[in-house]
């Protein structure tokens, strides 16, 4: 059989969820969700946060799920899906994910989803705002932790696609001056490295911390 496009193995994801979490709705609904979503990430604004990065979470969070229930990883998927679902390089910060996960508990409550499952989709996406680990309802702290770590793998690409990511991400913020835009990326990138870990899950610092921290320095280097 032949292997599955990274757009074909996210289209299957979505639908083999939906068949557990939200069955009443139907193939119909759950494809046409799925039109919706990738409309979305589709949007002609975006460079990075586009359905590459969506199909490159979907992938980290397949290489992270050994530590989670099956339940877990359902819901994983499901957050990344909508995690990015509101993107405005010119928003406030936060902003688009908190309308992110507020477009999540409409739709996935207008599908039928049981409340727990929303709510635990509603907190990884807020997460997100930070990084930060929690814990609380089904999020587990492994569940949060390999979310967390699967929305970062890009910082451990290999050097062209970080490089090509870097560029991206300049050209969703062409609308900031060079020297602003220096600044405000410095300060975020310099934040991640000084972490004691990039990553939350004992696998991704194994086998990408040393990765990102290469990345992340070299960008720094070149933003200074």
């Amino acid at each position: 059989m032949a292997e599955l496009s990274p757009s074909e193995a996210a289209r299957e994801s979505w639908l083999a969820d939906m068949a557990v979490l939200a069955p009443v709705a139907g193939e119909q609904l759950w494809e046409a969700e799925l039109e919706l979503l990738l409309s979305a990430w589709s949007e002609s604004h975006r460079a990075y946060h586009n359905e590459q990065h969506l199909q490159e979470m979907l992938f980290a969070l397949d290489c992270l799920s050994g530590t989670l229930t099956e339940v877990e990883h359902r819901i994983a998927r499901i957050a990344a899906w909508f995690h990015d679902l509101a993107y405005n390089p010119r928003a406030q910060a936060g902003s688009n994910e908190y309308r992110s996960a507020t477009k999540a508990r409409d739709h996935l409550h207008r599908l039928g989803v049981e409340g727990d499952v929303v709510d635990a989709v509603e907190a990884l996406i807020l997460a997100t705002v930070s990084h930060d680990g929690i814990e609380g309802g089904l999020v587990s702290s492994a569940l949060s932790a390999a979310f967390n770590d699967a929305d970062l793998w890009i910082l451990s690409a290999p050097p062209r696609r970080y490089a090509e990511y870097a560029r991206d991400v300049r050209t969703e913020y062409a609308h900031v001056p060079d020297a602003i835009f220096a600044a405000g990326r410095t300060q975020i990138m310099a934040a991640l490295i000084d972490r004691p870990q990039v990553y939350a899950t004992a696998k991704a610092q194994a086998e990408w911390e040393a990765a990102a921290h290469a990345n992340i320095s070299a960008e720094l280097a070149a933003l200074r």
